[in-house]
């Protein structure tokens, strides 16, 4: 980790379009459930897996389910349930309606919102099988009306004893009933085109590896996709009263995940800036995950000097990290100037893992500087919308040359040919 003028650094970051073998791959896979459905799906799984499975073992059972809590301790069960309170209390403030605006000539607009009718949730293997996550996806889907929820993953999530028991516990906690023991590009596809055993969805959700995002890259107008997540990204904005232990550890939180995720310090305080310096060699000592949090660390990792506050804040707006921290004396006094983060954390009592775990808000924020232009995860993304529109004759008639001005300046003839009848007809009744 190294300290640098603020205004000469530039965090490197790309937007994975994987290899052409790697897209080739992936290619083949979709084109290959598309057409053979579930056969390739278990061949896929048995390949890459080293899973070998029948087509009526894809989906898991209630009794499954049902053995998962007597493998997970009741104090996981107990925080999990708390979690999910508060993550389902914040989303429920989300909740929009439809409406209408009925006007004083007979003229009513309006917009309906219904939910989506089913939408598939992607939880990955290995290292990464986040329960959390599992909550994060499902439960602003069940506050937004999804009356069908269906998870994948990976039949070797948990090992050789199969689908890990924390995430099959935390579906069935978020209410989730249907679940499949498939992961991987074929995974994505089977959600996207169907397969006999797997009906399809309207949007898939949820993070996963290369092939994963590739997938869904691919299967994007077939099917809606949350987003294509980058490595985790962590921004602490900080003054001479914040404590530099604090801020270490907040840092390695995130450098832990990923060796491509990103640590930063912005601060206008040299000393802190040394301090936070050591202090971040000194817990890196003794952390589980030290390999990966000192590769992400030294190659992704730094501390930015800025000349004023002005400046730090400038900073950080530029970046538009997915997590942004202010340890300083007033945040709310920041607030206002903040324009691009995925999510805020004011004071030194609000660590990002309270959000990424309890607090409420959802976790799945957007990455890669993405913070610009979009949002975390919400209810809306499991929400489409109808415009509604009755016109009444006394607006039409008021209306009709306008409409017919501007589709004759367009070239289409039809369109105004399409008002002219009307008012043609309307002439002759009067």
């Amino acid at each position: 980790m190294r300290i640098i003028k603020a205004n000469e650094f530039k965090l490197a970051r790309e937007v994975e379009y994987g290899t052409p073998e790697q897209n080739k791959t992936v290619s083949d896979i979709l084109e290959r459930v598309r057409t053979e459905g579930d056969a390739a799906v278990l061949r896929f799984t048995e390949s890459f897996d080293k899973v070998k499975l029948e087509a009526g073992q894809l989906r898991v059972t209630e009794q499954e389910i049902t053995a998962a809590y007597d493998r997970v301790e009741p104090r996981f069960i107990e925080a999990l349930r708390r979690a999910a309170a508060n993550i389902r209390s914040f989303h429920e403030k989300q909740k929009r309606n439809s409406w209408m605006d009925v006007q004083p000539d007979g003229t009513t607009l309006g917009q309906i919102i219904r939910p989506l009718r089913r939408v598939g949730l992607y939880v990955p293997g290995g290292k990464a099988a986040y329960p959390s996550s599992v909550l994060m996806n499902a439960i602003p889907a069940q506050v937004a009306g999804v009356p069908e929820i269906v998870m994948v993953t990976p039949a070797s999530t948990g090992g050789k004893e199969g689908i890990d028991p924390y995430i099959l516990v935390a579906a069935a906690e978020a209410g989730i009933r249907e679940m499949y023991r498939v992961g991987g590009a074929q995974a994505v596809a089977a959600l996207a085109y169907g397969t006999e055993t797997i009906p399809p969805v309207d949007k898939i959700v949820g993070p996963g590896n290369i092939y994963v995002a590739l997938a869904k890259r691919y299967v994007y107008g077939v099917v809606d996709i949350d987003s294509i997540a980058g490595p985790s990204e962590i921004l602490v904005l900080a003054d001479d009263s914040a404590d530099p232990s604090y801020i270490a550890a907040d840092l390695l939180s995130q450098a832990e995940h990923d060796e491509m995720a990103s640590a930063i310090l912005v601060t206008t305080s040299r000393p802190l800036a040394e301090a936070v310096l050591a202090e971040v060699e000194t817990q890196l000592a003794t952390l589980p995950r030290k390999e990966i949090a000192e590769k992400s660390i030294r190659e992704r990792g730094a501390i930015l000097l800025a000349d004023s506050e002005v400046e730090a804040v400038a900073t950080s707006n530029r970046l538009a990290p997915e997590h942004l921290e202010l340890l300083v004396r007033e945040p709310f006094g920041w607030l206002g100037r903040i324009e691009n983060a995925g999510a805020i954390f004011l004071g030194p009592y609000s660590s990002e893992p309270v959000g990424d775990y309890f607090a409420g808000p959802n976790h799945i924020l957007p990455t890669n500087g993405t913070a610009r232009f979009s949002s975390p995860l919400s209810v809306d993304d499991f929400l489409k919308k109808s415009s509604v529109i009755h016109y009444s004759k006394e607006a039409l008639l008021r209306d009709g040359e306008d409409i017919m001005t501007l589709a004759k300046h367009e070239g289409l003839d039809a369109h105004a040919r399409a008002i002219q009848v009307r008012l043609e007809k309307e002439g002759e009744r009067t």
